[in-house]
């Protein structure tokens, strides 16, 4: 599988980890049961089949975060994109 890094172009899946689910949302703090809320959001995780959107690190090549829209049974990636927060907007446009 070769995934095309908007910063680098196409690479060897070797480059990248997948670090899952691009949908979670930590817990903001303070909202009730958030012991409950929390361990939920580290350890209950869906396996989903099919369309799904993950963040991936390009730490091969770029060190940048990337939300991968992907199929997890065919494993076609549909787009590629910067992922919002640490090392995204590297070498984009201010």
């Amino acid at each position: 599988m070769r995934i095309s890094c908007p910063f680098c172009g196409p690479r060897e899946l070797g480059e990248f980890t997948c670090l899952g689910d691009a949908a979670l949302r930590r817990p903001k703090p303070g909202m009730p049961d958030m012991e409950s809320a929390f361990l939920d959001y580290v350890y209950l995780r869906d396996n989903a089949a099919g369309a799904m959107s993950e963040h991936w690190y390009h730490g091969g090549g770029c060190r940048a975060w990337l939300k991968v829209s992907r199929n997890t049974l065919t494993h076609e990636i549909r787009s590629v994109e910067a992922a919002a927060g640490a090392g995204a907007r590297r070498g984009a446009p201010t």
